[in-house]
């Protein structure tokens, strides 16, 4: 697991492989993630968009953007986590990831950013 606080918001990201949803064969690796935001400010954030960076290990780069995450733009109050699970299907074994999330406050309608730490997705066949 990895853990990073930005912003005032501590964000934890575990992965998992999903072999059931992997076909190494066709070169298909799926792998499942799940972020967990707290919020440590004193005020209410509203998660708006996110924006990812997705690294292969057989070079190929891509990114992803869009509104909220699994299709909500939850608000986190003072203190609260807000907790949801997704997923990455990678052309190789290992890869990873790092982005954004844009927030606001909702207090005073501003807007900021906040980093979203690297982490690796590594199918269990490549950790000796």
């Amino acid at each position: 697991m990895v853990s990073q606080i930005s912003e005032g918001v501590n964000i934890s990201v575990e992965t998992f492989y999903q072999p059931e949803y992997s076909n190494p064969l066709n070169v298909e690796y799926m792998f499942a993630y799940r972020i967990t935001l707290e919020n440590t400010n004193s005020f209410p954030v509203q998660l708006l968009r996110r924006h990812w960076y997705i690294f292969d290990s057989n070079a190929e780069h891509r990114e992803v953007e869009g509104e909220g995450v699994i299709g909500i733009q939850p608000v986190i109050n003072p203190g609260q986590k807000y907790q949801y699970v997704s997923g990455c299907n990678l052309r190789s074994e290992i890869g990873k990831m790092h982005g954004m999330y844009f927030m606001e406050n909702n207090y005073n309608k501003q807007t900021f950013i906040i980093k979203i730490p690297a982490f690796e997705m590594i199918a269990p066949s490549k950790l000796n």
